[in-house]
């Protein structure tokens, strides 16, 4: 019998997930809730419940046979989905919400970092502005700043000078810029060099690595302007040498899953490394408990095994098969709306995008009006495509954008250009 899958969530990474689910051939329907307009091109249904009515989500399961559920992002991990779906003798593949908190809460994860003695930045958690104030004039710029709750991908801020410190705490702590998430904040010293992700499929003590890819986090070229969600990624990262891969599984990875075992919060699911290449090897900036986005638009891409099948056997106690492409490149630049992450505009007509040879787009803050895909978000799609080399990809995907009506949205231009640095 092939399976019926359910996808929670609806973005970029939640179209990819699905899109590779109805690609298998244990899978014949997938639904995606709430999803978003632009899945439909690819045979995905879409189910109007919001990622956060667990009540809604199960009955849903339960009514149209659901096989087992997969999580996409972060909020509906941490608001406990899986412990319900769980308890109400479904399967889903995440964390449940007490391992979730190692992306809910950053100082929860520096403490595990410290316990179990994974490389991180030095660092320490602040709830008033004064002491924040006064140890961030006692160590001076650079310095990082992050709200230690969620703030989609918004809530860090690297302070190169110390008017952006003291602004950056100001609006975590005095002004409520991110309400809860920010109450509380953790400051990092900065660390020199080249970031990138490091994924995991996770089943308790057992680790999985997958390739690495490295996102490109501010909105504009050469690292200019605010933090985003992330406006492009690929994979592999050549300047990344396979060493420091090797070692970052051995010493972050593994150490983190047994950690979190020990914790009683085992962990299943996707564990997500946010890494920076030092010069003393691997350390961590952020776990995140999912996938992240826009990776896994271009890591995905380079899974040869069935991404289902990996799902199916994790869920059930099996071990998994999984490989990798270990030639070649792929390559996402997202199109996000003009104005963001601040305030953008919505309903700005979308421009019909070719379909060509070893290349996709997955759609995130869309909508339909009248038959046509509008603007209804900040990061509104990702253009990937593969190629036999990092340029070669490179020139697919701007080959794409460049001749795109891009009207009301801009996209970074430089996505890859470290590489060839």
């Amino acid at each position: 019998m092939k399976k019926t899958v359910l996808v929670i969530g609806g973005g970029g990474r939640e179209h990819t997930l699905a899109q590779k689910f109805l690609k298998s051939p244990l899978v014949e329907r997938v639904f995606c809730a709430p999803g978003n307009a632009g899945m439909k091109k690819d045979g995905i249904e879409l189910v109007a419940i919001s990622e956060l009515d667990n009540q809604g989500l199960v009955d849903f399961a339960k009514e149209n046979q659901v096989d087992w559920t997969f999580v996409g992002p972060e909020i509906p991990l941490l608001n406990g989905i899986v412990n319900v779906f769980s308890e109400a003798g479904l399967k889903a593949f995440g964390p449940t919400k007490e391992a979730a908190l190692i992306e809910g809460s950053k100082n929860f994860a520096k403490e595990i970092m410290v316990t179990y003695q994974i490389p991180t930045a030095d660092y320490q958690t602040f709830t008033k502005f004064s002491e924040a104030e006064a140890y961030v004039k006692e160590k001076g710029v650079p310095i990082v700043i992050k709200a230690d709750g969620l703030a989609a991908g918004k809530g860090v801020v690297v302070a190169l000078t110390m008017t952006e410190a003291i602004a950056a705490l100001k609006d975590m702590l005095e002004d409520n810029k991110f309400g809860e998430s920010g109450a509380q904040v953790v400051i990092e010293e900065f660390l020199e060099g080249q970031e990138f992700s490091l994924l995991a499929f996770v089943r308790g003590e057992e680790v999985y690595p997958m390739v690495i890819a490295q996102d490109h986090k501010r909105a504009y070229n050469d690292d200019k302007g605010p933090n985003t969600g992330g406006m492009g990624a690929y994979s592999p990262v050549p300047q990344i040498p396979q060493a420091m891969v090797d070692q970052a599984v051995k010493e972050i990875l593994v150490p983190t899953a047994k950690g979190l075992v020990k914790e009683g919060r085992p962990f299943t699911g996707i564990l997500y490394a946010g890494l920076i290449a030092t010069e003393a090897g691997a350390k961590v900036i952020e776990f995140n408990a999912r996938f992240g986005d826009p990776e896994t638009q271009v890591v995905l891409q380079r899974l040869n095994s069935d991404l289902a099948e990996i799902i199916d056997d994790l869920l059930n106690d099996r071990v998994p098969t999984i490989d990798w492409q270990e030639t070649g490149f792929s390559l996402g630049v997202v199109v996000a709306a003009d104005g963001y992450p601040g305030d953008y505009q919505k309903g700005q007509l979308l421009p019909e995008i070719p379909a060509f040879e070893n290349s996709h787009v997955y759609y995130a803050g869309v909508a339909e009006q009248e038959g046509k895909l509008v603007t209804n978000g900040g990061r509104v799609y990702l253009v990937e495509a593969a190629g036999e080399t990092l340029k070669e990809a490179q020139e697919k995907v701007y080959g794409i954008l460049d001749n795109l009506d891009t009207t009301g949205t801009f996209y970074r231009t430089d996505i890859g250009d470290k590489a060839s640095k």
